[in-house]
């Protein structure tokens, strides 16, 4: 529907009577199509960005226990 829309070949009221909904309905869909565009077509990428950042959460993760282990010893050899 949206890319019907974009391709102008007919007009929003057309489409609209067509497929039985609203004209603003389809500004509305095409609003957000055109909004949210760079992040469907760029579907690798953002799979891609979640490895990266699930590898990042992983690292953090290590450091965090690596601290508070260096952060235990000193204490333990005090004692």
């Amino acid at each position: 529907m949206v890319v019907e829309a974009l391709k102008e070949r007919q007009t929003v009221k057309e489409l609209a009577q067509k497929f039985e909904i609203t004209p603003q309905q389809i500004n509305t869909w095409k609003r957000d199509f055109l909004k949210e565009a760079d992040t469907i077509f760029s579907k690798g990428e953002k799979s891609k960005k979640s490895e990266e950042e699930e590898k990042k959460d992983q690292l953090l993760k290590v450091i965090g226990e690596l601290k508070v282990e260096n952060d235990f010893l000193p204490a333990v050899r005090q004692v």
